[in-house]
This record gives C-alpha cells, sequence and structure tokens, in this order.
C-alpha cells in the first residue's frame, strides 16, 4: 500500500493540490492535523481513501484528535503531537503508541520532518506541505510503503517551492 503522508496544510491546499495531481498511484492519503477547515475540500480532490485528524489550530473541526488504523496488520497511531511535548523530545509519543500497541506513530505539529526508531516505534514526521521550519525551509511530505508481507518504507520528500 503506497500512503501519501501530509500534516500542516493551515488552509493552503495548492501544495497539496499539486501532489495529487504527481504523486501517482496513492492508495491512502493521510492528513496529521491543522487543516484549517479544509477537510472537505481534501476529500473531494483525493484520488483514494483519507484518514484525517485534526490539530491544535482546527477549533471548529469534527475530526477526531487521534486515531488507531491496522493496514496488512501494523497498527498506525496517528496524532498531530502537541499533546505529546513533541517540541521537547518524542518519549511521551513513543510510550503512547507503546501502550496502544502500534509500531509506527505519525505525527505533526514541529512542522519539521522526522524519521527514526525509539524503542522499536517508528516515529514519522512529514514536515509542512506549507510552511515548513527546517532550516532549508523547503515543503515536505512522506512517502510511507506498508507491504502486505516485507519490511515497510518510508521517504521523506522536498519539493521546490516555486514547483509545489
Amino acid at each position: 500500500m503506497k500512503i501519501l503522508v501530509v500534516s500542516d496544510s493551515h488552509g493552503m491546499d495548492r501544495n497539496l493540490e499539486y501532489l495529487l495531481e504527481n504523486e501517482k498511484n496513492i492508495d491512502l492519503l493521510i492528513h496529521l492535523g491543522d487543516l484549517e477547515g479544509s477537510e472537505d475540500y481534501i476529500e473531494a480532490i483525493a484520488p483514494c481513501e483519507c484518514e484525517m485528524i485534526s490539530g491544535n489550530n482546527d477549533f471548529y473541526s469534527d475530526l477526531p484528535a487521534e486515531k488507531i488504523i491496522e493496514i496488512y496488520g501494523r497498527r498506525l497511531f496517528l496524532t498531530h503531537g502537541h499533546c505529546y511535548g513533541v517540541y521537547q523530545g518524542f518519549d511521551r509519543l513513543v510510550e503512547e503508541a507503546k501502550q496502544r500497541e502500534a509500531e509506527i506513530v505519525l505525527f505533526g505539529h514541529t512542522h519539521v520532518p522526522v524519521y527514526e526508531k525509539i524503542d522499536g516505534i517508528t516515529i514519522i514526521n512529514p514536515g509542512s506541505i506549507s510552511l515548513p521550519r527546517q532550516s532549508d525551509r523547503i515543503p515536505t511530505y512522506g512517502i510511507l510503503k506498508i507491504p502486505e508481507v516485507g519490511r515497510v518504507e518510508f521517504e521523506i520528500i522536498k519539493k521546490n517551492k516555486k514547483k509545489c
């Protein structure tokens, strides 16, 4: 399964539109919050199923704050991350994932891409497709590949601001 993972679009959907036009064969779109009212629009333009959660700027959203999804027997914990002190580290996030028996945590909030493994838990943040905060300020997103059998793969992809 090929999954497009995005976060922190903050209602600026042009970059997401670009990604959906250019990333081919996407089976699932995961948005990790701070959509700021774009959830209906995203579902309308996405060529696949969508999993979305709310972030700290989604004040009037009916989206859940967190979610567990299973793909081919693998448990993924989706959270925006702001309730777990992700600016200070990932310890609380890892402990929550363990309690929920998730092997992968996907989060946003920091606008900085992360891909690492801590205590057997894979930690993924795709960064922001609209307001990146890492030093190069290039919008980022992720492609997560989960096969029925075999190793999970994740790639953080940077897009030139002029193109994306």
